[in-house]
């Protein structure tokens, strides 16, 4: 029976005491007997935690004590062990790196675009204007590897901190069309976009909660493969299983992050 319960969450707003508020949820996690990621910076917050369900659900609760996580909504997934080694609280400069301090999603995020919605406009081939769409994978190549939408764009960078270089150099190959950005649960889509907005492109959305909730919501139309997380599972198919012991997967060369 599947009794390890499995959560992520992000989100960019103001933490201007996130060093203080490491200390407290480290202590709370590691007296629940989580393990996982929690990754805290003055933009916000960004963990992927698994334990008991009585336990995650109470750190849960805590969480949604403070105002201003209040509407963490955690997407969830059950396995039948816990899939990290470790519990790691940190206090970091960006809970995702970019690398350009200017994009500050907890000021205004770029328009993203209902699951289904991407579904119907891949179907179709083209937004409701009229207007070509192209998906944009933002992971890291060792990702991409796991699995992707059929046709996306791949610059193939190997941290998130390329993406902007990348931007620029193929820039010339977006304009015209609606731009679909798309990562493993939504967070790097939220600074991609706003910097593809900032660099002139129009037309430029983001997946709602990203893959693995394209897969919650849409299943695996238009995917192939699976999704490379962030731990022992390795990778999810798209019913949000992990894959059988013993699957082999495409090598991983990587620090496990998701800079």
């Amino acid at each position: 029976m599947s009794d390890i319960l499995n959560i992520s969450v992000y989100k960019f707003v103001p933490l201007p005491d996130a060093a203080e508020l490491r200390e407290r949820l480290k202590a709370h996690a590691e007296a629940l007997g989580l393990k996982g990621t929690v990754l805290l910076a003055e933009e916000g917050i960004n963990l992927f935690v698994a334990g008991t369900e009585a336990a995650v659900r109470e750190f849960v609760a805590t969480l949604h004590a403070d105002p201003r996580l209040a509407d963490l909504a955690p997407k969830e997934s059950w396995s039948d062990h816990q899939p990290f080694r470790k519990l790691v609280v940190k206090h970091k400069r960006e809970i995702i790196r970019m690398n350009h301090p200017t994009i500050r999603p907890a000021e205004g995020r770029a328009p993203a675009v209902a699951p289904l919605t991407v579904k119907r406009w891949l179907d179709q081939g083209h937004d409701d204007e009229g207007r070509p769409v192209v998906t944009l994978d933002t992971r890291n190549a060792f990702e991409v590897q796991h699995g992707a939408f059929e046709g996306a764009i791949d610059w193939r960078i190997r941290k998130f901190s390329e993406f902007p270089a990348a931007v620029q150099a193929h820039k010339a190959e977006l304009e015209g069309k609606t731009v679909i950005s798309y990562c493993t649960g939504g967070i790097r889509c939220e600074k991609a976009a706003i910097y593809m907005q900032e660099a002139g492109l129009s037309h430029v959305y983001q997946i709602e909660g990203g893959i693995l909730k394209y897969f919650e919501e849409a299943g695996g139309a238009h995917y192939q493969g699976n999704c490379f997380v962030f731990d022992e599972r390795i990778s999810l198919s798209p019913d949000l299983t992990p894959l059988p012991p013993g699957t082999p997967h495409p090598s991983i060369d990587r620090d496990v992050s998701v800079d």
